[in-house]
């Protein structure tokens, strides 16, 4: 591979950093607080005292207790405790999420203990959404990361923290503009239609909408998605996010978790003195990767040559770029100029927490800002404010949780997207401005690029999410609960097109000024009441939880176009426009019923077996239509525990575990079903209505089958654990739109088709733990994903609107594409192949080559490496794909091209790479270069080894043992290894700025 981009020197970090860095090392001891041993006693017992370090951090809330006895302590906010014991007595330190340490008193007393993070699976606890579980004793396939993966990414979207990082789970980030959106695909895709993959999004137990609020009339910058839901959430607020993927972890969510479910959990309060915690920093972001484009004198020599094929002698009035006009030595990169600015980052949290063993609280804020690689004054911030109180009583009987988080989102962008036109101007282009500072139009020889910076786009979301969850255990074994969420989005969006965007010499006034506004407003209630029984049942353990979920989602659109003002001055409001027009004016109600229930039982650590049912109800389909049920099976051998393994000093952890089961998809919108109306033209001043859809009696539920296989096996104390699994899933009764006759009216109908979908897989893990010395400790992770979508049956498929789109054994992400052949060495044409024989390229016949876009395998490998108080944290992602080539219109043309479109056929028997180049005078080349940009010819090796993320971390050594510093360097796509020519190869949108590059520097206290 080749083709490396790396950094540049343009990082400057700010000097305030470090002069808090030299103001904080001034207190710090020559040598870090260590154990000390005193003489011994007679006394029989006596007062043990000691610190509990998390790679020398002090822990609070560490239980500390005498083993076989009631003696109990917890650690406090700098990680002290005390309790009385005697030589031979063991402590038992214990936290969650970390090994639990015994130490056998003797003559000391003082005991100092540094605890490490979990990797024996017996202290590792997964959330499943309803309940939890232990890792080891799970029968489904959950991934998850903590707040430590998080933490060190610089990033503003929850979703890009998974990134690299989950087998089975891809996700591909649509836009570099700030506050645009995700795609995410959890084990492929199941649906034929687009908007139909999306998983279930569950923040402290309320389901989040993944469907956007923007509108594509006001988020043009943020082509080609929207903006994502999930730029709300704060990802320094988050504790930990799961995701559940096959059919025995989803399937308690029915048909809402069809495609996944991504579990997000914040922050909570720990018992102890109130703690402080401040972090803030600072960054910088840039392009990843720029294209190759020709130079001056390259392009010139392009041009002349196509004039030259075209037998064209004197150059025509309009081709300012070759006929003297312009300078034929001037030069602009103007990749680095329109898009080539440095994006500014910066970030500042705070929470508070503490409380006692009963109540504990923790409150937290943040602020976001960032700024664009576009010219001019554009910003993205955001902020926000989450607060939690988890409180029970004396006899641990009743208890409560408070959790809540409201942010606010202010984005000001251009209206345009400059990624495309700096790939497409001409190199001898004249400057931006003129000798006066204004706007350079050269005698209206151009368009000036700078003059769509005068349009803005502008939006703001504010939104809320809360949630209640009461518990009470009426017996030992059985509890009741009940789960109150709510969630509150409201969105306004602005896009403006004032007249200032055309060239003055137009005459175009403010009368042809526009404004686009879409106002978005999604509210959502949950009311889980729920009961859980556990017991002893036999030599095993049972579990059964019964619960029901009553959900309302309403959602208003209003989407209003204006054009004409009297000023520019006044373009921000409607009413000032001389002609309105309302492009959407909608109000949704989604409703939503479920009764749940699982039954699990674990006979002798050994034999797991997990039952989970489903009856779902969704408002989105017709009488008769509304409930469906489904469920699944899991079970699980744990072969570690069987006697012949008993105490095996290779094998530590053994477990063979498989599931299947069948979810539902009501991702189709709300009334398809139903005979609805919209409004229509205007006859005799009567608005009117016409019909705009027809009723479906027979709309029925998607159906997805699960299928998993996996084993999971560890090695020395699970210092090396393995996991693979095989996965398929298999969805039919595709929700699609039916063709219907043109004498009906209608183009479509919404139906189910008969077609199946079917994904399968295989997913490896490797988690080693390579060193582990109170020094120094190393672990690796390694995931692998080889992902198969075929579409399976699709009756009548050559009769469909879907004929041009798929194709039977192949995958969804495919295209159809002309099979070229190479270049006439005595035309210098390109030639492709004539599929039907008809003597011509034409479209659709001879356009039917399959190119499968689809990733053949993708993962990430992570490391991290703690010496003392140094931390390196890193993950490699990697991808083996296809793209598309860049294609900028006929070679030869006004239009800038990639260097090696030089290498362009001259001469009879010339053996080149690429046709001959004309000025758009030869039709038969323009014709095959519209054939060559939709061949096999354009899709190229896009696969990429990529430094996806990197921290590196270090906790000063101070004095004051209550207060902790941290200084850190993260940063995000650093460099990546790729053949790919044409821009950024995770990306892959032509035409749209791609994920950046980001270094930032920051400080975290800790009082």
């Amino acid at each position: 591979m080749k083709n490396i981009s790396v950094f540049g020197g343009r990082f400057v970090p700010g000097c305030t950093l470090l002069l808090v860095l030299m103001a904080l090392y001034s207190f710090a001891p020559a040598h870090p607080p260590s154990s000390a041993a005193y003489p011994s006693t007679e006394q029989i017992q006596h007062p043990i005292t000691g610190t509990v370090y998390d790679i020398h951090k002090p822990m609070p809330g560490v239980k500390v207790s005498v083993k076989g006895s009631s003696t109990t302590t917890v650690t406090d906010e700098n990680g002290f405790y005390s309790l009385t014991a005697e030589p031979g007595d063991i402590l038992v330190f214990s936290y969650p999420g970390y090994e639990t340490v015994e130490i056998t008193v003797g003559d000391q007393f003082v005991i100092d203990i540094e605890l490490y993070e979990a990797i024996a699976l017996e202290e590792a606890v997964i959330n499943a959404g309803y309940y939890t579980v232990k890792d080891k004793e799970r029968t489904g396939s959950i991934s998850k990361i903590t707040s430590k993966d998080i933490e060190i990414q610089p990033v503003t979207n929850v979703l890009a923290t998974l990134q690299g990082r989950m087998a089975g789970v891809e996700i591909l980030q649509e836009t570099g503009v700030p506050g645009g959106g995700f795609n995410i695909k959890i084990r492929g895709q199941s649906s034929l239609r687009k908007d139909g993959n999306s998983p279930l999004y569950v923040v402290d137990g309320v389901p989040y909408s993944s469907e956007t609020i923007g509108s594509y009339l006001t988020s043009s910058t943020l082509f080609p998605s929207l903006s994502s839901p999930l730029n709300s959430i704060n990802p320094d607020a988050i504790e930990s996010i799961e995701v559940l993927k096959d059919a025995d972890a989803t399937a308690i969510y029915g048909s809402r978790g069809a495609n996944g479910v991504v579990l997000i959990t914040t922050k909570k309060g720990k018992a102890g003195k109130m703690r402080v915690t401040l972090n803030t920093s600072t960054g910088a972001g840039w392009v990843t990767r720029f294209m190759k484009l020709m130079n001056t004198e390259e392009y010139l020599a392009m041009r002349h040559r196509a004039f030259q094929n075209d037998g064209i002698t004197e150059f025509p009035p309009d081709a300012y770029d070759i006929n003297g006009t312009w300078d034929q030595h001037r030069y602009t990169d103007w990749q680095k100029e329109l898009t080539g600015r440095t994006a500014q980052f910066y970030s500042l949290q705070g929470t508070v927490s503490g409380g006692s063993e009963q109540t504990r609280f923790m409150a937290g804020g943040n602020y976001n800002s960032q700024t664009t690689v576009f010219p001019g004054d554009f910003i993205y911030k955001k902020g926000g404010i989450n607060m939690s109180v988890n409180h029970h009583s004396v006899d641990k009987r009743f208890s409560l949780i408070l959790s809540g988080n409201y942010n606010i989102q202010n984005n000001n962008q251009p209206s345009t997207d400059l990624t495309s036109v700096s790939r497409r101007l001409v190199p001898n282009a004249p400057a931006l401005y003129d000798e006066n500072g204004e706007l350079n139009w050269e005698n209206n020889t151009w368009t000036n690029p700078l003059a769509a910076l005068n349009g803005e786009f502008k939006s703001r979301t504010n939104d809320l999410n809360g949630n209640a969850v009461v518990a009470y255990q009426l017996f030992p074994s059985l509890e009741v609960k009940t789960s109150v969420g709510y969630t509150d989005t409201r969105n306004r969006e602005e896009r403006i097109a004032p007249s200032s965007i055309f060239n003055p010499s137009f005459g175009l006034g403010p009368e042809y000024s526009s404004l686009y506004l879409n106002q978005a407003d999604r509210s959502s209630w949950i009311i889980e009441p729920q009961v859980s029984y556990q017991a002893d049942w036999g030599e095993g353990e049972l579990n059964v939880l019964l619960g029901t979920t009553f959900q309302q989602q309403q959602s208003n659109y209003l989407t209003t176009y204006g054009i004409g003002f009297s000023s520019n001055a006044l373009i921000h409001d409607l009413a000032s426009a001389s002609t309105k027009f309302v492009d959407r004016s909608n109000e949704f109600i989604y409703k939503y019923q479920a009764f749940y229930g699982r039954i699990n039982y674990n006979w002798k650590q050994r034999y797991i077996l997990n039952l989970t049912g489903r009856r779902d109800g969704s408002s989105r389909f017709g009488p008769g239509n509304q409930f469906a049920y489904f469920g699944a099976v899991g079970a699980a051998w744990i072969f570690s525990n069987e006697n012949f393994l008993e105490n095996n000093p290779i094998i530590s952890f053994g477990k063979l575990r498989g599931s299947y089961g069948t979810s539902g998809n009501d991702q189709i919108g709300d009334y398809q079903f139903l005979d609805t109306y919209s409004t229509g033209g205007i006859y005799q001043g009567i608005i009117g209505l016409a019909p705009s859809r027809l009723f479906n009696p027979n709309f029925q539920w998607e159906v997805n089958k699960k299928l998993e296989a996996a084993l999971e096996i560890g090695f020395f104390k699970d210092r090396i654990f393995f996991t693979g699994s095989y996965y398929r899933h298999r969805s039919s009764n595709q929700l699609t739109g039916m063709p219907l006759p043109g004498t009906t009216g209608f183009t479509s109908m919404q139906a189910n088709q008969d077609a199946t979908v079917q994904n399968t897989g295989y997913e490896f893990t490797l988690r080693t733990l390579n060193l582990n010395k109170r020094d120094f400790k190393w672990t690796s992770n390694l995931n692998l994903t080889v992902p198969r979508t075929k579409l399976l049956a699709f009756p009548d498929l050559e009769r469909s609107a879907y004929k041009d789109l798929y194709r039977i054994g192949e995958s969804l992400n495919i295209e159809l594409v002309y099979h070229y052949t190479g270049i006439d060495p005595e035309t210098g044409i390109y030639q492709f192949e004539d599929v039907n024989g008809d003597g011509q390229i034409t479209f659709p016949d001879d356009r039917q080559t399959v190119a499968d876009l689809s990733p053949r395998f993708f993962g990430g490998f992570q490391n991290q490496v703690i010496f003392k108080r140094w931390t390196l944290d890193f993950l490699f992602q990697f991808t083996k794909q296809k793209n598309r080539a860049y294609m900028a219109g006929n070679t030869g043309t006004m239009v800038n091209q990639p260097s090696e479109f030089l290498n362009s056929w001259e001469y009879p028997g010339h053996d080149a790479s690429y046709q001959i180049l004309t000025t758009g005078i030869n039709q038969e080349a323009v014709m095959a270069q519209s054939f060559y940009a939709s061949s096999d010819a354009a899709i190229v090796d896009a696969s990429f080894i990529r430094l996806k993320n990197i921290s590196f971390s270090y906790r000063l050594p101070l004095e004051a043992n209550h207060i902790q510093c941290q200084l850190y360097i993260q940063a995000q796509n650093l460099f990546t290894i790729t053949p790919y020519k044409y821009g950024d190869p995770e990306f892959g949108q032509m035409g749209f700025l791609p994920p950046l590059k980001v270094i930032s520097t920051g400080i975290q206290l800790t009082f």
